[in-house]
């Protein structure tokens, strides 16, 4: 908890009123960030940092561009590399940062490409394109790849394919290189899976729905072909109120401790939170409540966990709240940050 953290926030940068990448100072204590400064990229959509921390990741029109983090905070471009693909939508890393994911929404490709010691953006190891059709629905026709990640135990890649309800599973090694497809999870029709997380230990992983509205549980076993999936626990993501017909489930981050899940939800412009049990892996809701701004797409949670940013995409905010789980409640701490159609956020610890 002690050290030195900063905030990047990507942003689309096309109207020309963000630049793409904002720098903020975070304030762990007051829950707050601090403007510092911006760094030019073509329409950031999604920013992760690697593990070790050194090297922050963007999609950018060009591709994905690699950035060494400084510790002063400061940022300074390393390369980019093409992802022969439309614009990616999100990013993730294994474990070891051999390997970056990139999820394409527009085009239904998922594309793997090496990591260089350095933090560079290597060479593309592989590419699958998913085919087939959805339901008739407006946006779940055609694939649309949504959320990439390998599996704790490095064996797997999991696909969330929102278009066409799916959750490919492909086998992945370091030897071959190559994605293998070996099984799928096939979802409710006009469910959309968007994104899941693992839980650290590699024993369960969520799955968000955007228009179901709700996070599956499942508890997860490495296995020889294929790995062992269950289905434990279907939970709302509003808790027990009604849903209206404009709800769409839009973020979903675990607490630094994993006691606790956070999940946005666009058209309420809610945050709902829960507690996790890290042994049996299931969610018990808390509260949902308001984030004052529209389109939550993505949540920041501080490292203290005590505080969270919700960053707003269609009213171009930030705003920040302290939590008091046993209470219910996310309270407001302070005016909000104003900022150009934010899509995501990282906090990275940077010194000591």
């Amino acid at each position: 908890m002690k050290g030195k953290y900063m905030a990047y926030v990507g942003s689309y940068s096309y109207n020309g009123q963000a630049k793409g990448i904002t720098v903020y100072d975070v304030d762990v204590a007051k829950g707050r960030f601090i403007p510092r400064c911006e760094m030019e990229v073509d329409n950031s959509s999604y920013v992760i940092a690697s593990n070790d921390g050194k090297t922050l990741y963007s999609i950018a029109d060009e591709g994905v561009v690699s950035f060494r983090i400084h510790e002063n905070g400061a940022i300074t471009r390393l390369n980019s590399a093409n992802i022969k693909g439309m614009r990616g939508c999100h990013l993730s890393t294994d474990d070891k940062d051999k390997y970056i994911f990139v999820s394409g929404y527009h085009d239904g490709k998922s594309t793997v490409l090496r990591l260089n010691p350095d933090g560079t953006v290597g060479d593309i190891v592989d590419g699958v394109f998913h085919k087939g059709l959805g339901s008739v629905a407006e946006r779940n026709f055609r694939p649309h790849v949504s959320c990439t990640r390998r599996t704790p135990d490095g064996r797997f890649v999991m696909v969330a394919d929102l278009g066409i309800d799916q959750v490919k599973i492909y086998r992945f090694d370091e030897k071959e290189e190559k994605l293998m497809l070996v099984d799928a999870l096939r979802c409710e029709l006009e469910s959309a899976p968007r994104c899941f997380r693992f839980s650290s230990d590699g024993k369960f992983f969520y799955l968000l729905y955007e228009l179901k509205n709700v996070i599956d549980v499942y508890s997860y076993e490495t296995g020889e072909r294929q790995p062992k999936i269950e289905k434990i626990q279907t939970i709302s993501t509003t808790g027990p109120k009604a849903l209206s017909q404009l709800t769409a489930a839009s973020s979903m981050r675990l607490s630094t401790d994993e006691k606790h899940m956070f999940c946005g939800n666009a058209g309420d412009n809610t945050v709902t939170v829960y507690d996790r049990d890290s042994k049996t892996g299931l969610l018990d809701y808390i509260c949902c409540l308001p984030i004052s701004g529209s389109y939550p797409k993505d949540i920041c949670v501080f490292p203290d966990d005590k505080h969270i940013a919700s960053i707003n995409h269609d009213n171009g905010s930030i705003t920040f709240f302290s939590v008091d789980y046993k209470k219910g409640l996310l309270i407001m701490n302070g005016k909000e940050i104003r900022v150009n159609e934010p899509n995501s956020c990282v906090i990275v610890k940077v010194s000591d």
